[in-house]
């Protein structure tokens, strides 16, 4: 939780994304004073439930849900005006209060609809599995220096150029696709007339506002999305995000400078899973993966995907404890495991018949993954009413000591299902 020497908080996703990183960031928010997103896009899918209703945020953080919280989206995120105003318009109808307590970054580009006709069109981001979104040729707009940011709505001369920049672009590669698809300048650009009305007036300096809040003092939440194993640099390259991720991104993505971080809390699942294609050295065969999938309601908040779900891999864990630096763990959905009499634990990789005990860089190794496994005896019993470790099953409290040992990073949080309270904090 926050404290003196705890003001600023990463919370990342520790495996290949759908950790629960939301509920995490509810949790934590009680105390915090802001909430900001620092990368990804409306691929994200962050559930919280409260009570008799559930959340499903895309791009506003999870913190929108507490009174008196303030909420930004940063630099780093590619924004999608259209689903933010829903997301807007759907907490309204819900009577949550979010006037004066969201902004977003004048920095942050735009998911235009041209992004989206290349996204659906395009060959590879079929075969990576993405969720067609218009993320990935945002961001590649955004790397060419033809992406809109909010700010260009204030300038319409200069928003037309950038945007036919990229409409030419689109236009290119829809050709080379084969696609029909039609891309108008002027239809773009009205669009954008038109969000500019409410989007404007949520925009702000996030750098300077986040700065000032980390110098008086406040309480600041970074929230990622996806998963490490997903960044584009240290994920399972090409099957990963255009984005960075890892706790590195969240300074970068907000506009802080790394020294003002001070703590980095890694989530996973208590197993694995992970959407689309790309390897899962884990993955766990039938009968057992239909099982797991409906034991933890596995399918993608945002898509619908079907998750492929796998056994806890400590190594996978442990490289994303090393490249984010962290501090600690949450580990989630304890509870999907309760009914199960066996549980395994990777503990290494066997590759061309040599054991590994680290997580290689390279696809063409992992797919020749044979994993090792420890095997414990599962507890049978439900974990759901839990509130304190000592609350847990001797074989749970056990499952949990070895996952600590093998990743190297201490266990504080432990979720044992869906709802606010359902959270041991140790």
């Amino acid at each position: 939780m926050f404290g003196p020497d705890s003001r600023v908080i990463v919370v990342v996703g520790a495996q290949w994304g759908d950790e629960g990183k939301g509920k995490l960031v509810d949790v934590l928010a009680e105390r915090a004073d802001w909430v900001v997103r620092y990368q990804g896009g409306a691929n994200a899918g962050h559930t919280v439930d409260l009570g008799d209703r559930s959340f499903v945020l895309h791009q506003i953080p999870s913190g929108i849900l507490h009174p008196g919280v303030r909420c930004a989206i940063g630099n780093g995120v590619v924004l999608d005006p259209d689903t933010l105003f829903d997301e807007i318009d759907g907490l309204v109808k819900a009577n949550v209060d979010v006037e004066g307590r969201l902004y977003v970054s004048e920095r942050a580009h735009m998911v235009l609809p041209y992004h989206k006709l290349v996204d659906g069109a395009s060959a590879s981001s079929k075969a990576i599995g993405t969720t067609g979104r218009g993320i990935g040729p945002a961001y590649e707009d955004k790397v060419a220096r033809r992406g809109v940011r909010v700010l260009d709505l204030r300038h319409p001369e200069r928003l037309r150029t950038v945007v036919e920049a990229g409409a030419e672009n689109a236009r290119a590669r829809l050709a080379r696709s084969g696609s029909s698809q039609l891309v108008d300048v002027d239809a773009v650009l009205e669009k954008l007339q038109q969000l500019g009305e409410r989007l404007l007036p949520l925009a702000d300096d996030i750098s300077l506002t986040v700065h000032r809040a980390v110098q008086s003092g406040a309480a600041v939440l970074l929230e990622g999305a996806q998963g490490s194993l997903l960044d584009v640099d240290h994920g399972t390259y090409p099957f990963v995000t255009s984005s960075n991720t890892t706790a590195g991104g969240a300074a970068i993505g907000v506009g802080i400078g790394p020294t003002a971080i001070d703590r980095v809390l890694g989530v996973v699942k208590a197993y694995t899973t992970r959407v689309g294609n790309g390897p899962l050295p884990t993955e766990l065969q039938e009968p057992l993966q239909s099982q797991m999938r409906a034991l933890g309601n596995e399918f993608g908040a945002t898509t619908g995907r079907a998750r492929r779900c796998g056994w806890f891999d400590a190594l996978v864990v442990r490289y994303a404890t090393r490249v984010n630096g962290l501090s600690d763990l949450a580990v989630t959905k304890l509870d999907v495991l309760d009914t199960l009499p066996t549980l395994g634990l990777c503990v290494g990789y066997e590759i061309d018949g040599e054991l590994h005990d680290e997580f290689p860089s390279d696809v063409a190794s992992l797919e020749k993954v044979v994993p090792r496994y420890e095997w414990l005896d599962g507890w049978r019993t439900s974990t759901a009413e839990a509130r304190t470790l000592a609350q847990l099953p001797r074989e749970a409290r056990v499952y949990l000591d070895r996952i600590e040992a093998l990743v190297e990073a201490p266990i504080t949080y432990v979720s044992v299902g869906t709802r606010r309270d359902q959270i041991i904090g140790l």
